[in-house]
């Protein structure tokens, strides 16, 4: 063996199996230490997250294999899902030594750990979302069918007229943008869009909140049991359900549990509803929902921002209302036809309240999926000083996937691809094989600028009011649409559910908040576009290897990125040029013949390579 490192955790010869482990499945170490180093003994020293057991287990000399000296051990994960933290110590006989960990040998006593996510397997991952195409919609931008009368709802509300006018985004008097206007999309509306979806194989339709606020947004709920009557009814949510099943695609909800409306049935801090909420007695039976110091003026905000108190999620009131009771609102809304949750601000939710969530999705309607948004790598994340434990098997089967996001970005800005490829493995290594496969990758969200934009403009505008204003130039345009179709090619090529934030297929602009959140062009859709990502859909549910298929990285290096996807004895190769400049590539084939799917066009191996002449933003899906 000749590879020049000691330890990779990452190759298969060091540690099998890769990434993360079962509770109790046992993990072979392998380390290899040059033999003129004279190490004679070596030990692996571990570290539980969780129960804080500390310990050191010394490894086996299998004798030398070529310059380097094998040591090797088989462990036992803990019988308890846990981060484990481990390194390894060398020493002589002198007693002379030094530690070995991820960024090399170092002897000054802080060694910097490597990560083993050890997770509980006893309640299986459902399959269905990880393998299919997502779609999300906000709900009051996708589609209306009339324009609706605001009166005697919630919130001092405006309904836009003409569909196309741009959201408003200057505050008001106050100095406070309240997100008042609304444009009267609704559930009928997406229920009547269905079959366009069905064209584009979305399997999941992900609605932003969908229950009574005063917001267009509906992120500060004021009533978890009604549907907004701007979007419709409970028969109403009920009957697109049960027609987007007919189409083939599942509904998952937006659960906003960290906080409510101010002007909600529960705090009711403007008086709308009849009933007493927390901010008008302490008698209300909501009270020990939020926390008070002191009441009523002074309590604690999502944020600090005063119109979204804090819910204390602790309280047992507020816990089996959302999720223990029989007629949670978790259970409710599965029973009406959902098919999951998507957690809002999930890293703010506690891990006992969110252990709690996901046993009422398992009772209420097993087979539901649920997810959470988390920003970061979710497998180590620390929030509010704790380790979390969303993918450890008892809280969330996956999550939002926003590092993919960021690193395809910065590959797709001119980042190198190893950079790709480095953070890409850290999150596979990291995550549960479940929880990485169904992991929600996405371009753009309703808190994120468009992609077409971030990808086509060549600097952000400086001001919010140029911001508003702002249109790609036709050259700007085009060069974003250029990498957008590597982008989503990319995206849809990766392990995990590609998930299009509505309008994104059809070529909508917008910098942050609402600009990203302007209407639906019906009719003025970028048709060419359109047809790519139906195309790109095609593929994904033609192709298991690309629903269930591991990865395997062929070529990471400047601009040219390429992996394949393997199932049983299907492969889907994808190759990409992000670069300005043409790239000469070499992939190793195994196969007779080479298709690209997107353009039909044939390669020829030679010796077991393709050679592949790839022109600028370029992406290639071959099967």
């Amino acid at each position: 063996m000749s590879e020049p490192f000691v330890f990779d955790p990452r190759y298969e010869l060091c540690k099998a199996p890769f990434g993360a482990v079962r509770c109790r499945q046992s993990v072979l170490f392998c380390v290899r230490p040059l033999v003129r180093e004279g190490f004679t003994h070596c030990a692996l020293v571990i570290h539980l997250e969780f129960s804080g057991l500390r310990e050191e287990h010394e490894l086996h000399c299998d004798g030398p294999e070529g310059d380097r000296l094998r040591f090797s051990m088989t462990l036992d994960a803990p019988q308890q899902p846990e981060l484990l933290w481990y390194h390894f110590r060398f020493w002589r006989e002198d007693g002379s030594g030094c530690d070995l960990d991820g960024s090399g040998y170092r002897s000054d006593g802080f060694p910097a750990d490597w990560q083993l996510t050890v997770y509980d397997d006893s309640h299986p991952t459902p399959r269905w979302f990880g393998e299919g195409i997502t779609y999300q919609i906000f709900p009051d931008r996708f589609c209306r069918l009339s324009v609706p009368d605001p009166a005697g709802m919630v919130g001092d509300r405006m309904v836009h007229e003409n569909w196309e006018d741009a959201p408003d985004w200057r505050p008001d008097e106050t100095g406070e943008v309240r997100n008042r206007d609304f444009f009267g999309g609704s559930l009928q509306g997406i229920a009547s869009r269905l079959a366009e979806l069905e064209q584009l194989h979305v399997t999941t339709l992900y609605l932003c909140p969908v229950f009574e606020s005063a917001s267009n947004h509906r992120y500060n709920t004021a009533d978890y049991t009604k549907i907004d009557p701007m979007l419709g009814t409970e028969e109403d949510f009920r009957f697109l359900c049960a027609q987007a099943e007919t189409h083939g695609i599942r509904v998952i909800l937006d659960g906003v549990f960290n906080h409510t409306g101010s002007n909600s049935v529960y705090f009711n801090a403007e008086g709308f509803y009849p009933t007493v909420g927390a901010a008008q007695s302490q008698d209300s039976p909501y009270f020990n929902w939020y926390t008070f110091h002191p009441w009523p003026d002074d309590y604690e905000a999502w944020w600090g921002i005063r119109t979204l108190p804090a819910v204390n999620e602790s309280s047992a009131s507020y816990g089996a209302f959302i999720a223990d009771g029989e007629n949670s609102v978790i259970r409710r809304w599965l029973r009406a036809g959902a098919s999951g949750w998507r957690l809002d601000v999930a890293d703010e939710l506690p891990d006992e309240f969110l252990a709690r969530l996901r046993s009422a999705v398992d009772i209420a309607k097993p087979g539901s999926i649920l997810l959470g948004e988390v920003w970061e790598d979710g497998s180590n994340k620390i929030a509010y000083s704790r380790r979390r434990k969303y993918l450890l098997g008892s809280e969330t089967h996956g999550l939002m996937n926003y590092p993919f996001r960021t690193a395809a970005l910065a590959y797709l800005q001119g980042g190198d691809a190893c950079s790709f490829v480095q953070a890409m493995e850290t999150i596979r290594e990291n995550y549960p094989p479940p929880a990485f496969y169904s992991a929600m990758n996405f371009l753009g969200t309703h808190d994120t600028a468009r992609i077409l934009t971030v990808l086509g403009a060549p600097t952000v505008p400086e001001s919010k009011a140029e911001r508003a204003d702002f249109l790609l130039s036709p050259n700007q345009r085009t060069e974003g649409l250029a990498l957008l179709r590597v982008a989503a090619a990319l995206l849809y090529a990766f392990p995990g559910s590609p998930m299009i934030y509505y309008g994104d297929e059809a070529g909508m602009e917008g910098w942050e908040d609402p600009f990203n959140r302007g209407t639906y062009p019906w009719g003025k859709e970028d048709q060419a576009l359109q047809a790519f990502y139906v195309r790109l859909g095609q593929l994904r549910h033609s192709r298991v290897s690309l629903r269930r298929g591991d990865i395997r990285y062929l070529y990471a290096a400047g601009s040219g990125l390429a992996f394949s996807r393997s199932w049983e004895d299907e492969t889907t190769t994808a190759v990409f040029n992000a670069g300005r400049e043409p790239l000469t590539m070499e992939v190793p084939w195994v196969f007779s013949a080479a298709r690209d799917f997107l353009t039909g066009r044939a390669f020829s191996p030679v010796d077991g390579v393709l050679k592949l002449e790839l022109p600028p933003r370029t992406a290639l899906l071959i099967i």
